[in-house]
């Protein structure tokens, strides 16, 4: 099997490669837009062992090793660097670095998760995201109220203090923020409901999950998130012991 160390960049790579039949090295820098990279691996005449260091902008990298059937390992950055005798960096210098610890069976390897579990990832980003925007919008609004002397709080949000919110005398311009921002909430709120939906739906498949929602104060969020970051087998036996 060849051994190759990659030192990856969002435009390029450098890499240093290992043929064990013959035990020549040989180093090049493989471009990504213009397709270099993935000619040069599909292209190789046995299977490969690729290191390179944690990052995440290589999703395309991971699935197009995956599907030319070439072996990807991903390595903590802060120990790969730790490692390092000499500190002076270079593209080179580092995908030797990474091909060295390769093949001395020092490279600190990491799980990595599924394109699945990357996918579930992105549903709890959206919806994190979107909850901020919500909580933006409504400080904005408050924000407003109180400029007016009204202090509602959690009651601003009610049907009556809506109303009140709506009833308020303000300038041209502060009228249409107002109800613009308050279109922008209207818009939120059944996104919003979908998405808490999706929420307890994928957490309900998972019985770490599951099993999490039974402690007091942890809900579907929390506890997707929590099985989602830690994987699968490391959430299960967490779980397990509670």
């Amino acid at each position: 099997m060849l051994i190759i160390g990659c030192d990856f960049h969002s435009r390029f790579q450098q890499i240093a490669m290992l043929d064990p039949q013959t035990g020549e090295v040989m180093e090049r820098r493989l471009e990504h837009e213009n397709g270099e990279a993935r000619k040069f691996y599909a292209g190789l005449p046995t299977p490969a062992r690729v290191g390179m260091e944690a990052t995440g902008y290589a999703q395309w990298f991971e699935r197009m090793l995956a599907e030319q059937e070439h072996q990807l390992w991903v390595g903590d950055a802060a120990e790969i660097r730790a490692a390092m005798v000499r500190k002076q960096k270079s593209d080179s210098r580092d995908a030797c670095h990474i091909l060295d610890l390769l093949l001395r069976d020092k490279f600190p390897r990491i799980w990595i998760p599924s394109t699945e579990e990357r996918d579930v990832r992105q549903l709890l980003r959206h919806r994190y995201k979107l909850v901020c925007l919500r909580t933006s919008l409504k400080n904005q609004l408050h924000a407003m109220a109180m400029g007016q002397g009204i202090c509602r709080k959690k009651k601003l949000w009610t049907p009556v203090g809506r109303k009140e919110l709506q009833g308020l005398s303000l300038g041209p311009w502060a009228s249409r923020r107002r109800q613009q921002l308050l279109d922008m909430l209207d818009q939120l709120e059944p996104v919003m409901d979908e998405l808490d939906r999706a929420v307890i739906q994928e957490a309900e498949k998972r019985p770490a999950a599951v099993h999490l929602m039974t402690q007091p104060g942890v809900g579907p969020v929390t506890a997707l998130a929590f099985v989602r970051r830690l994987g699968r087998s490391n959430a299960s036996r967490k779980a397990g012991s509670w």
